[in-house]
């Protein structure tokens, strides 16, 4: 079941050297659709193409398969200069822009990618243009004039996408068509079908002019792409989905299609006459898992033109069918290379978000960034969309329905059995094992325990044989019945009156459940990486351990004897909860948050800002009146002798806000210090000077919220006057510090309180009275990491504050 004692990777994640195909291995080639750079994908793009892909490189390393992922963004084309236009940059700034963001989403979602590239690079290029010359020299390229709308107003011919209009398909009708696409019934169309178009840049009606194309002949290489489409679609067991839509293109009859645009971003075609122009975008996309490869590896041809030694899988939503089925295996039939044709598709159908679809383009849904900041774990994110994956017919977000699968089949199957078993474990010897796996012996006799081990060993036979025809779903599924099943032995065997009547059958009864929470690990690995690494953490294996499926090892075996996967005598760590319950409030809270489109949100949220903003502003006036009477009143007091009183020392003194940063930078005379421009929910934004460079990455203090300390007095820091104080925490020894962050939710502006302390706060605090020298020893971290006054919670609105991992630091 996996190596106890060798360096490995229990995360199952790529080497950092290159692997190329070895001989007598199986070796694997995956590759996701590439999601297109013009935006943050959603939930539904990724469980269509990056997630479920991930699932199946993670399985196939863990079965110690030679395999690799390649994927990266999608870069050329209309939508990155339609994009462009509308951020007033360069499609290349686009480019650069929404690459990172895709890096940074997939690195959450745990996406163990060999290598993640994109496609505006110098090898897609070459790849692309070498490809193009094979089949021109090969005669399955034509030359042909198209009529394409050219706008007046713009002076240019417009490429499908910057043309909209009304779908003509019957029943249809949809008024957003797309040039080349209908996004409502999912036909693919020319731009000069649509009707009432219109020019997505200046919405004028554009007219019609005549332009010369390249077009792939289709036609000619018919009989050798079908007789590649019988063999394959049955050899590999393509889906039910992929194989309707390939036959409907093949009874339809092949057309010509054309391989050329009128763009500027793109790869350029490399023939005198058609230089101004580049490659249609699904001409070279496709091309851009070759091009990924070649930045992997210069030795790629070993991988793409190696179909006797490798297999390769796609994965994809339903829209990308054709081009992986029909119009990329014909470009690479065409060349008359040894190229490595896929072996097996895989696709989904639609994710759609609670009462309509996910849509990019009009930001609707639940996108990669929102699901990070929900706090939400990836492990339940992940969990979810594979359970929910639309494999032969669309399927439905909702709240609702993740807060059932968390709460009933998580937290109280899968979380529940893993917690039971190791928390008994771990009780002391009088009432447990001391953290001991016990010994085992005579489990083979034990009826209850043999019977599990036949029932286990059935269910990972059914696992793989569901995971190697990349039945996703049902492979969870499998899984998942293991932890039911142990859950049943646990209740059954009555382990906690064996414990006192008859300590060996209880021994072999923990010994083995603790055996299925390793397994449970391991079969789970593939869906949900970061529970596993969890459950190692817990099992007391170091995070280098190698999880393993491999038949050569004997671990299909080994797991019809469950009582013999740990070691008798393992000491185990400290086990914790696994999962935590979703509220049926937080449930409402994410419904409402992300109720609508982006843009319907941020207008909220722009609405809710100026609101606040509108209260302190009112407030300081009111404020500045309450001043003039105290002066007045002051004077009287004065006058008439009397002595002034000090206010008590409280912590509703200082001033502490929610505040974003918008701009960190290095201090230009202070190589130690940074200099914040600090949102605070006034007119302008603070200059805040702090001491962070060698604890915190510049990187990191960017556009994130803090909790700022805003009554202290000015001070000039190196020629800069600093106008408040970040709050932070420190590690005993000073070694490290963390910022104290406010719930993401959190406004901007608003005060952060202390339950029981409702006084107002100074409006500077006067240094000679030690005010906050007073009250800042008693702020600290607690053992949760929640930031504290004593024992009292640093409060927003929205929840409390917190650092990252400082337990029991000091906050100054």
């Amino acid at each position: 079941m996996g190596d106890f004692s060798t360096a490995g990777n229990g995360d199952n994640l790529p080497p950092a050297s290159p692997k190329l195909p070895i001989p007598g291995k199986r070796n694997i080639l995956i590759t996701s659709a590439l999601p297109y750079v013009n935006n943050v994908p959603h939930l539904g793009n990724i469980i269509g193409s990056v997630l479920s892909a991930d699932v199946f490189a993670r399985y196939c390393r863990l079965r110690d398969y030679n395999t690799i992922y390649m994927c990266g963004t999608d870069e050329y084309g209309t939508a990155t200069e339609t994009k462009a236009l509308e951020e007033n940059c360069t499609p290349k700034q686009i480019c650069d822009k929404y690459h990172v963001i895709h890096r940074e989403v997939y690195k959450w979602f745990d996406i163990s990618f060999d290598h993640f590239g994109r496609t505006s690079t110098p090898q897609q290029t070459e790849v692309c243009q070498a490809i193009f010359k094979k089949l021109w020299e090969n005669n399955w390229l034509s030359e042909n004039t198209m009529q394409q709308p050219y706008c007046e107003t713009c002076k240019k011919f417009l490429a499908d996408r910057l043309v909209e209009g009304s779908c003509p398909t019957p029943g249809c009708n949809y008024d957003s068509a797309r040039g080349d696409q209908c996004e409502k019934c999912g036909k693919l169309l020319n731009p000069t079908e649509l009707m009432d178009p219109r020019c997505k840049v200046c919405r004028n009606t554009p007219c019609i002019r005549d332009t010369d194309h390249l077009f792939l002949e289709l036609p000619l290489l018919k009989d050798e792409l079908e007789a590649y489409v019988n063999d394959l679609s049955v050899a590999g067991g393509w889906s039910q989905n992929a194989i309707h839509t390939t036959y409907a293109w093949l009874r339809e009859g092949l057309k010509p299609r054309c391989i050329t645009r009128d763009l500027k971003w793109g790869v350029p075609v490399p023939h005198e006459k058609y230089k101004d122009k580049v490659f249609y975008v699904w001409f070279d996309a496709p091309i851009g898992y070759v091009s990924i490869t070649s930045c992997y590896t210069t030795e790629w041809e070993k991988w793409w033109k190696n179909p006797e030694n490798v297999e390769l899988y796609q994965f994809m939503g339903k829209d990308n069918v054709p081009f992986h089925t029909v119009i990329f295996p014909s470009t690479l039939l065409g060349t008359r290379e040894n190229w490595t044709l896929m072996k097996t598709i895989s696709v989904t159908e639609y994710l759609n978000y609670e009462a309509g679809k996910f849509s990019k383009s009009k930001g609707i849904g639940v996108f990669g960034n929102d699901a990070k900041e929900t706090n939400i774990p990836v492990e339940v994110w992940r969990y979810y969309l594979l359970t929910n994956r639309p494999e032969v017919s669309d399927t439905l977000f909702s709240w609702v329905d993740l807060q059932a699968k968390l709460n009933s089949e998580l937290l109280n199957n899968l979380g529940n059995f893993v917690n039971r078993v190791l928390s008994f474990i771990a009780k002391d010897p009088a009432s447990g094992y001391g953290s001991i796996i016990p010994n085992p012996e005579g489990a083979e006799s034990h009826p209850l325990t043999k019977a599990l081990g036949e029932k286990v060993g059935n269910y990972v036979e059914q696992y793989i044989e569901a995971m190697e025809k990349v039945k996703l779903k049902q492979g969870l599924k499998i899984a998942m019945s293991i932890s039911g099943e142990g859950n049943g032995y646990l209740q059954e065997s009555q382990f906690w009156r064996l414990y006192k009547e008859d300590k060996h059958s209880c021994s072999i009864v923990m010994s083995t459940a603790s055996g299925l929470v390793y397994l449970l690990a391991c079969l789970l690995e593939p869906f949900i990486p970061s529970f596993s690494r969890e459950v190692l953490k817990q099992l007391n294996f170091p995070p280098e351990t190698q999880l393993s499926l491999s038949d050569e090892r004997g671990d299909i075996e080994k797991s019809k004897r469950p009582w013999h996967i740990l070691p008798a005598g393992h000491k185990i760590g400290i086990p914790t909860p696994l999962f935590k319950e979703l509220k049926d409030e937080e449930v409402e809270f994410y419904r409402e948050k992300f109720a609508g489109s982006q843009a319907d949100r941020n207008l909220k949220a722009e609405t809710e800002a100026r609101k606040i903003t509108d209260q302190l502003n009112k407030a300081k006036i009111s404020d500045a009146n309450k001043k003039k009477e105290r002066a007045t009143k002051s004077s009287e007091a004065k006058a008439k002798g009397s002595a002034s009183v000090e206010a008590e020392i409280s912590i509703s003194r200082l001033d502490i806000r929610v505040g974003l940063i918008t701009r960190a930078q290095k201090h230009p005379d202070a190589d130690s210090l940074y200099v914040e421009e600090i949102d605070v929910g006034e007119a302008q934004p603070r200059t805040v000077v702090s001491g962070l460079v060698k604890y915190i990455p510049l990187e990191e203090m960017q556009n994130r919220k803090v909790c700022v300390l805003c009554n202290l007095k000015p001070a000039s820091m190196r020629g800069i006057k600093s106008q408040a104080m970040v709050l932070a925490a420190s590690n005993s020894d000073h070694t490290k510090v963390e910022l104290v962050e406010p719930p993401k939710d959190a406004a901007i502006g608003e005060r952060v309180t202390f339950p029981g302390f409702d006084g107002k706060a100074d409006d500077v605090l006067n240094p000679k009275k030690k005010v906050w020298e007073t009250l800042q020893v008693d702020l600290h971290t607690n053992k949760e990491l929640v930031a504290c006054y004593k024992d009292l919670p640093l409060t927003t609105s929205v929840g409390v504050c917190k650092v990252t991992s400082i337990s029991e630091g000091s906050i100054r």
